[in-house]
């Protein structure tokens, strides 16, 4: 009779081989497969090939290493995106929506960890604002006032994560139910009742739906807005003076010198001016 095979045991780790980075590159890897919603502490002891314990040792919860996650996340992020530029404000500031949005569309975990959940590292929150300090401070020196900026920034930043959250809820939404849909698919067009909106939507445009037609058209709107604000705030120019103005000028006090030689001349000036006297 023969033998039945004995299974292969899978080799641990050597004690003491694990670090946290080791834990969190495995965990961005994990999350690739299942999803930061499907991350677990035990699914991550049998990626890594180590016992759980050995990751409770150094994230006590999964929160923990979400923080971990996003502050990684976080960083990489600030430095993909461009950095706006005082001298070509609106072009540089364009390039950065674009670029962040592409970004988070991009990474589906870089979106979940920064974006969707609710809870942020002191560190994590820390590199958010120092990334905002550095964009204000920039349109600031390119001729905004602070609260100008801080407006012009916020709406930038919330036009790209409110674009951005809402086509991932889209796809989280078809992962789990292949028949699901949107609300701006979900519109009832009937041309008798509704013909504008028949008219736009059968050339393409879908009402309120993250796209890239709708995301450029509210962009453009937000950067002209803010070029009106800037072009409203720069101190106006001295007028310019035409030559004819000029020469008109410079003419005035010999006219009146003339006239005042003609006065003292008219006949009978001297009579009144003794008259006067006496």
């Amino acid at each position: 009779m023969a033998k039945r095979a004995t299974p292969v045991k899978r080799q641990r780790r050597e004690r003491g081989s694990l670090n946290p980075e080791d834990i969190i590159q495995g965990a961005f890897e994990l999350a690739e497969e299942v999803s930061i919603d499907g991350l677990s502490m035990p699914l991550l002891g049998k990626h890594l090939d180590v016992g759980v314990t050995s990751i409770y040792w150094y994230f006590r919860k999964k929160d923990d290493l979400l923080n971990a996650m996003t502050d990684r996340a976080l960083s990489q992020y600030a430095f993909a995106a461009p950095f706006v530029e005082a001298d070509d404000w609106r072009e540089t500031l364009r390039n950065h929506a674009r670029t962040m949005r592409e970004t988070f569309l991009g990474n589906p975990i870089l979106c979940d960890l920064i974006l969707i959940r609710s809870a942020l590292s002191r560190d994590a929150a820390r590199l958010g604002a120092q990334g905002i300090e550095r964009a204000i401070n920039t349109l600031v020196k390119a001729g905004f006032s602070v609260d100008d900026a801080f407006d012009l920034y916020s709406a930038i930043n919330l036009h790209v994560r409110g674009s951005v959250v809402l086509q991932r809820l889209y796809d989280k939404n078809k992962e789990l139910e292949a028949e699901a849909s949107a609300y701006y698919e979900d519109i009832a067009i009937e041309p008798e009742t509704t013909p504008l909106l028949a008219e736009a939507m059968a050339r393409g445009r879908r009402s309120g739906a993250p796209d890239d037609r709708n995301f450029e058209y509210g962009l453009e709107c937000v950067l002209d807005h803010a070029s009106r604000v800037i072009a409203g705030s720069a101190p106006a120019a001295p007028a310019k003076k035409t030559p004819a103005k000029a020469a008109a000028k410079t003419a005035e006090p010999a006219k009146k010198a003339a006239a005042k030689r003609a006065v003292a001349k008219a006949p009978g000036t001297r009579a009144r001016r003794t008259a006067a006297a006496s």
